[in-house]
């Protein structure tokens, strides 16, 4: 079991109302030890049996893999850390990424970071989140930015998109299990940290729940809705994607089939969430709507659960003009719980 987590000393939810606008090197890792963990088991709820393998209890159940994590060419060089291309195994996939290792001595404490959405044809190694990538490895921390399958040099999963993304979850959970226990000297398993952005936010969501303990603290910037169903009406039914017919067809829309849609969502078990969560969400973002991180915050905050919202007044979806404070308040949250 992966329960080794530490828990916030306060509990609730708090609100803060920001005022204002918005190389050719290659390394091989050491052996690793291969890694297996099995979630605990989902929280009970109206579920059909067997349980739908697309789902969260699913995902709960599933014993999880990650290992064998691997340096491979040097990106960049600087006088803070180096940057590498790097790959894991995840539940049988290898995955694809990036990871900054600070200079000096470690171990150092570790962040998988998780990408909002970019479009596969187009993503590259590494791509999003790319000030949060340098300005976390400037502080001490080693990055490891998981690309996800079907992204970059990753392996692909055909039934990725139907499957509603989970499997990106498991790419998570998979770089957190790969850093653990990676035996790399510069690289502290014990202290772990996740931060995802938008789509990344949701997935931030998605492995609190199926993983409770397996990292020490959580940050989401601007998230998607914690029910996918509502994300697909925002994001793809209003565009005609035509996948949209097709897990309509396959599931049943949420009126026709309310229990899938149920066990999709993360807020349907926020009681199995046992770290930290900080929240920042913009007042004026019209890509996700501050809305829903409102709700999710609320679900958690009446479960008991360790959680704070910081609304920016005027900021948008991007978090240009309230980076910089968003960041600080991030690196003081990561800093007094992966100690």
């Amino acid at each position: 079991m992966w329960l080794r987590g530490t828990a916030c000393a306060a509990t609730g939810l708090t609100l803060v109302l920001a005022i204002g606008c918005t190389g050719e090197d290659n390394e091989s890792a050491p052996a690793p030890r291969k890694t297996s963990v099995s979630a605990q088991p989902p929280t009970p709820s109206p579920t059909r049996e067997p349980v739908n393998p697309v789902s969260l209890p699913a995902l709960m159940q599933e014993k999880h893999q990650g290992s064998d994590l691997r340096l491979g060419t040097v990106l960049a060089r600087t006088e803070a850390y180096t940057s590498y291309r790097v790959t894991y195994e995840s539940d049988g996939l290898t995955i694809s990424g990036l990871m900054n290792i600070p200079r000096g001595k470690g171990p150092f404490p570790a962040l998988v970071l998780a990408h909002g959405y970019i479009d596969p044809d187009v993503y590259t190694t590494g791509r999003g989140l790319a000030r949060e990538q340098d300005l976390l490895a400037r502080n001490g921390y080693v990055v490891l930015h998981t690309d996800y399958r079907n992204h970059a040099a990753s392996d692909d999963d055909p039934d990725s998109d139907i499957s509603l993304r989970l499997g990106y979850t498991e790419d998570v959970i998979g770089a957190a299990l790969a850093l653990r226990d990676s035996g790399r000297p510069e690289i502290d398993g014990d202290r772990l940290g996740l931060l995802g952005r938008s789509m990344g936010g949701g997935v931030v969501y998605n492995t609190l729940v199926v993983a409770p303990g397996l990292f020490d603290a959580a940050v989401a910037f601007a998230p998607v809705s914690s029910r996918p169903d509502e994300n697909i009406d925002h994001f793809q039914r209003s565009d005609d994607d035509p996948l949209v017919a097709e897990i309509d067809a396959k599931y049943g829309t949420p009126e026709e089939n309310p229990t899938f849609w149920r066990e999709v969502s993360p807020r349907t078990y926020v009681d199995r969430v046992t770290e930290p969560l900080l929240i920042h969400h913009g007042t004026a973002d019209d890509t996700c709507p501050i809305v829903w991180s409102e709700q999710m915050a609320a679900a958690l905050s009446a479960a008991g659960k360790p959680v704070e919202l910081r609304k920016y007044q005027g900021e948008g979806h991007t978090f240009y003009p309230r980076w910089p404070s968003s960041m600080d308040a991030t690196m003081d949250f990561f800093s007094r719980h992966l100690r």
